[in-house]
C-alpha cells in the first residue's frame, strides 16, 4: 500500500470512529469549543493549536482540515470580515466537515467557512474538478492519460483551487508530515505561493530529533500515524527558509516527546514564519540598532546587525524589523525628512553615521519601566 493510500484509509476510518492513536492531547480554548458539534470535537486529530495565531479579518487557509474543528474555531476569530478555507484530500473527512456547515453558519452569524478537495503539495489543483472530469472521461489508455494531464494543467492555470497571494495566514495541525517525502519541498513552496506579501505561517506538527531511517519510512502504519514522515527538527526550519520565508522559528516546543520509536524522539512543535513584502529595496536614509543581548545577529537575506551599531537598511527591511516579528529586538531611526527613494540594498554591516539621522524619530520598546525623562 502506498503512503497516500495508507493515509486516506486511516483517516477515512477516523471520520467514522475516533482513532485515539492519531493525535496528541491538545488543550483548546473552551470558549471556542462551545458552539462546535460534539462529533467534530471527538473526531479531531492534531498535535497543537494553530488557531492561536489567527487575527480578526484574516483570510485563513487550513491545510489538512479534516473534520473542520480548527476551521470552525478560526472562523470565530476572523469575524465577519474574515474567511476560512479548509483543504483536505479525504472525501470522508470533507463530508464530516460539510455536514455541519449550514448549522455553523447560523451559529457564527455568516457563512465564512468553506471546504475544498485538494493536495497540500498542489494547492492549485481542484481535485473535485478532476473527479468530475474522470467521471465523464474515464482513463483507459495513454492518450486518455495525456488528455487528463492537459486538463489538470488548464485547471491549475485558469481556475486554481487557491490563487496566488490570496491568503493572510496558513495554518495546519499535524498534517504536513503525512505528505510524501519527495513532495515536501513543493508543499512548502505552495504555502509560499498562496500567501500574500506579509502573510504568516503557523504550523503545528510532529518532528523528530534524528533522521528517520528508511525502514521506518516504509512502514505505512507509522507513516499514517504521524511518525515516520516527520521532518527532522532542523530540516523543518530549513525547508521554510529555502522557500523564501523570513523569521522562521519554533514558537512552541513540547519538552516531552509524544512517542519514542527505536530511540528516536518525536515531539509536537509549532513553527511560525513570515513572507516578506515583495517590494524593491529603496533607501530613505533609515537605520536600525540591534539592542542585544547577542553580540550580533543576521537574517535570511544576509543582513548583519552588530549589537549597538546604527546599521543602514532599505525601507522594506526597516519596516519589517521595527513593525514585524523582530520589533522588540530593534530600535528604528528615521531622519527628520525621509530622503527621496533610491534603489539600493546595503552591503552587510553598512553603518549609517549618526549625523545623517540627527533629530530624527527613534522607535523601539522602552522596557518594563516608564521613561526616565519627563
Amino acid at each position: 500500500m502506498s503512503q497516500q493510500a495508507s493515509v486516506l484509509e486511516r483517516y477515512s476510518e477516523g471520520a467514522q470512529a475516533r482513532q485515539v492513536g492519531l493525535c496528541c492531547a491538545v488543550e483548546y480554548d473552551s470558549r471556542s469549543l462551545r458552539i462546535l458539534p460534539q462529533e467534530i470535537i471527538d473526531k479531531d486529530y492534531g498535535c497543537g493549536d494553530p488557531s492561536l495565531y489567527v487575527r480578526e479579518g484574516d483570510v485563513v487557509l487550513d491545510l489538512g482540515s479534516g473534520g473542520g474543528k480548527v476551521c470552525y474555531i478560526a472562523a470565530q476569530l476572523v469575524g465577519n470580515k474574515g474567511r476560512v478555507i479548509g483543504v483536505d484530500m479525504n472525501d470522508d473527512m470533507l463530508a464530516l466537515a460539510r455536514k455541519y456547515q449550514a448549522e455553523m453558519a447560523k451559529r457564527l452569524g455568516s457563512d465564512r467557512v468553506g471546504f475544498k478537495k485538494g493536495l497540500l503539495q498542489d494547492l492549485a489543483l481542484d481535485l473535485s474538478a478532476v473527479d468530475a472530469y474522470l467521471s465523464a472521461n474515464p482513463v483507459s489508455g495513454s492518450q486518455d492519460l495525456a488528455r487528463l494531464e492537459a486538463f489538470k494543467a488548464r485547471q491549475r492555470k485558469e481556475s486554481p483551487l487557491i490563487p496566488n497571494a490570496s491568503v493572510d495566514l496558513v495554518i495546519s495541525n499535524c498534517v504536513l508530515n503525512l505528505v510524501d517525502e519527495g513532495a515536501k519541498a513543493q508543499m512548502v513552496a505552495e504555502i509560499f505561493r498562496v500567501l500574500r506579501p506579509g502573510g504568516r505561517v503557523a504550523i503545528s506538527d510532529i518532528i523528530s530529533d534524528e533522521e528517520v531511517p528508511q525502514h521506518l519510512r516504509n512502514d505505512p502504519k507509522l507513516w499514517s500515524g504521524c511518525i515516520s514522515g516527520a521532518f527532522q527538527e532542523k530540516a523543518f526550519l530549513d525547508a521554510f527558509v529555502a522557500a523564501g520565508f523570513m523569521a522562521v522559528s519554533y514558537d512552541k516546543w513540547e519538552s516531552q516527546p509524544w512517542q519514542v520509536v527505536e530511540g528516536i524522539e518525536f515531539r509536537s512543535v509549532t513553527l511560525t514564519a513570515v513572507k516578506l513584502e515583495g517590494v524593491e529595496c529603496m533607501d530613505r536614509g533609515q537605520a536600525v540598532i540591534y539592542k542585544g543581548p547577542y553580540t550580533q545577529v543576521y537574517d535570511e537575506e544576509g543582513h548583519v546587525f552588530p549589537r549597538g551599531e546604527r546599521i543602514a537598511v532599505c525601507e522594506r527591511t526597516f519596516y519589517f524589523l521595527t513593525m514585524g516579528p523582530y520589533k522588540d529586538d530593534f530600535i528604528g531611526i528615521s531622519p527628520v525628512a525621509l530622503q527621496e527613494p533610491t534603489p539600493w540594498c546595503a552591503p552587510a554591516g553598512t553603518l549609517r553615521p549618526a549625523r545623517e539621522t540627527k533629530g530624527g524619530v527613534h522607535k523601539g520598546s522602552s522596557g518594563a519601566g516608564a521613561s526616565c525623562c519627563s
